[in-house]
């Protein structure tokens, strides 16, 4: 564990390890195996284990910003209905009628003041208590307290909407983020963002590699060399463990006028990158004028395939000072430049990843010492598999 330490000095830091063609780093080596990204029986238990037990984030609040606003999402156990309440506040449903099994709410997002069934037409408040049996002078006499929608721990905080995939949990965002990464967000306001665009992709492809190679400093100028990799110093990471979650400071190739000269008081944010990874799944990028959210779940059934999910939070045009059409193409532009990385340099190397995963004599494979982020992300997983694991 470490502490936080304040952005100046971070900042310093990776300075200061540019200079010296170094980063920091971890202990040792460790190893890992294919299996880790193909095995079924890992996958429940990952889904179970993981998903089932722990808060993951799976919307910006503006995104359902208003009462009856409402989406459904996909995840690792339940197909999930999330509905702003009357009162402002957020619930999340099983998405399933509770008379035959249908898929209550097949669109992606709308705005509905209740939800009717497509089957028999039962129908339900978005509080998710059951609001009408079709015919129910012959349907016969049930209990309607308990036929409402399934509902799961959901919590809205630092902006996000958090879910435990299991209706047997209980949430506590903060308790799960810890003192210092709590702190982090808090700082951050980003319940008073905008959720500019948000778009989701099916890969076939491990959630866990695609999650490795957003916490990895290591590959930018090999993997990205026209777009990122101009951009971002490679394998350069100012970097603080905190246990369940991580951060490091990447420097910009910007930053280099003060490597000869010393930058006195002057604020160097714009020229870095910070990378927080919250556990499970949740890399969140704090750009200098914006922030990106990627997610990543497995799939329900299927270890090879999993979703990735892709947020830009922006500052509200009305706090922005800039005229809506400069708003809307500056982050229009920044957008499509994030879709293009994704599509046409890191989709295609993490689909060989899976596919050489495959291999039955892949062997042992290795994470560095300067692999810090991910080897944050093995050993916090692997621990939160062993708390499920029978006694021995």
């Amino acid at each position: 564990m470490t502490k936080s330490l304040p952005r100046p000095d971070r900042i310093r830091r990776a300075i200061e390890l540019l200079r010296n063609e170094t980063t920091d780093k971890f202990d040792d080596v460790v190893t890992f195996s294919a299996h880790e990204f193909t095995d079924p029986e890992l996958a429940q238990r990952e889904r179970d284990l993981i998903f089932g037990e722990v808060p993951s984030i799976i919307a910006h609040g503006s995104e359902i910003a208003k009462p009856y606003d409402f989406m459904t999402v996909q995840m690792p156990r339940n197909n999930v209905l999330l509905v702003r309440q009357k009162d402002g506040g957020v619930k999340a449903f099983v998405n399933l009628c509770r008379h035959r099994g249908a898929l209550l709410e097949d669109n992606e997002k709308g705005r509905c003041r209740f939800f009717s069934c497509p089957y028999h037409r039962w129908s339900y408040d978005p509080d998710g208590s059951l609001r009408m049996i079709t015919r129910d002078n012959t349907f016969g006499d049930i209990d309607r307290g308990k036929f409402g929608l399934v509902e799961l721990p959901c919590e809205e905080r630092h902006g996000f909407i958090w879910i435990i995939d299991n209706a047997n949990a209980s949430i506590d965002v903060a308790g799960w983020l810890g003192p210092e990464m709590d702190a982090i967000l808090g700082g951050y306001d980003l319940a008073e963002l905008v959720c500019f665009r948000a778009a989701g992709f099916d890969e076939p492809t491990n959630w866990k590699i695609m999650q490795d190679a957003f916490l990895d400093g290591y590959h930018i100028q090999y993997a990205h060399p026209n777009s990122a990799g101009k951009i971002i110093h490679t394998n350069v990471m100012a970097f603080e463990d905190f246990g369940r979650h991580c951060r490091f400071i990447a420097p910009r190739k910007s930053i280099d006028r003060w490597l000869e000269e010393d930058p006195g008081d002057r604020s160097l944010d714009p020229y870095v990158t910070e990378t927080h990874f919250l556990l499970p799944n949740s890399t969140l990028l704090r750009q200098p004028d914006h922030f990106q959210l990627l997610t990543f779940r497995p799939h329900p059934t299927d270890p090879t395939k999993s979703r990735m999910e892709q947020r830009l939070m922006v500052p509200r045009l009305e706090v922005s000072g800039m005229a809506e059409d400069h708003w809307n193409n500056r982050w229009e532009k920044n957008w499509e430049i994030l879709l293009t990385v994704l599509h046409s340099e890191d989709f295609p190397l993490l689909r060989n990843s899976q596919q050489g995963m495959g291999s039955a004599d892949a062997g042992d494979m290795l994470l560095g010492r300067n692999e810090t982020a991910n080897q944050v992300f093995r050993r916090e997983t692997k621990r939160l598999l062993a708390k499920g694991a029978p006694p021995s």
